[in-house]
């Protein structure tokens, strides 16, 4: 049975633990993310974490029921970092595109933890938050409510998928990077013409592209498409 969480007004240490740190859920949350940075998406455990933070592993329970809601905690804390120091300018496209880019990067910045959060949905206030701003500039813009959340739903969907899968390369190896990357100018850029010939007319292209992020690319052509949408709306 989970154990039921203690208000955070109960719950603060009244002194800091053996090591000098004073526990709070931000605390633990950062802890959490240089632990997955040291050891992988694998290595997120209450004990690791009671052992960085010189405090009983139980004592994380008083800040949250089980290691997912810490989970769920971390993710919202990626997307914390994403909207800091961001406000709306009032115009849909270039707003939509600026808050696309910080949700990727916010992530990609954080490669393990974004692994084990990119596919889940905290109902966190900073989710909350960039949902709300989302669903506002289309709404504010002049979509119809189902093109709002058509949209909404393959923008948001397109920047987490995108941040998993850039970040689960970020994660990989240094040397298994480096194959992946050499693959493009080796066994690529070897076929020959008369085998492969589109693979071949495309191989320059191809490793200088397919070693970067296709996520900018793919946000302007999703963008071009809700243009286009709201075009066809005010006509």
């Amino acid at each position: 049975m989970a154990k039921p969480v203690v208000p955070e007004e109960k719950r603060r240490r009244r002194r800091p633990t053996k090591g000098g740190v004073v526990l709070s859920e931000r605390t633990i949350v950062e802890t959490a993310l240089r632990l997955l940075r040291e050891h992988g998406s694998t290595g997120l455990s209450a004990r690791r974490l009671g052992l960085a933070l010189d405090c009983d592993p139980s004592t994380l329970y008083r800040y949250f029921r089980g290691m997912d809601e810490l989970t769920l905690a971390i993710g919202d804390a990626l997307i914390g970092e994403a909207l800091r120091g961001w406000r709306p300018a009032g115009e849909w496209r270039p707003d939509l595109h600026a808050i696309g880019l910080r949700i990727h990067a916010a992530y990609v910045a954080h490669p393990q933890a974004a692994q084990l959060t990119a596919s889940r949905v905290t109902g966190r206030a900073n989710e909350l938050a960039v949902d709300e701003a989302v669903l506002e500039v289309l709404r504010t813009a002049g979509f119809p409510l189902p093109e709002t959340v058509r949209i909404y739903h393959a923008f948001i969907d397109q920047t987490l998928a995108f941040a998993a899968l850039d970040a689960a390369s970020l994660a990989l190896p240094r040397a298994a990077q480096r194959a992946d990357d050499a693959m493009w100018r080796s066994t690529y850029a070897r076929l020959p013409a008369e085998t492969h010939p589109r693979i071949a007319e495309a191989a320059p292209l191809l490793a200088s592209r397919m070693v970067t992020s296709a996520y900018p690319t793919a946000l302007e052509m999703l963008l071009d498409s809700a243009e286009q949408t709201l075009a066809r709306v005010r006509a």
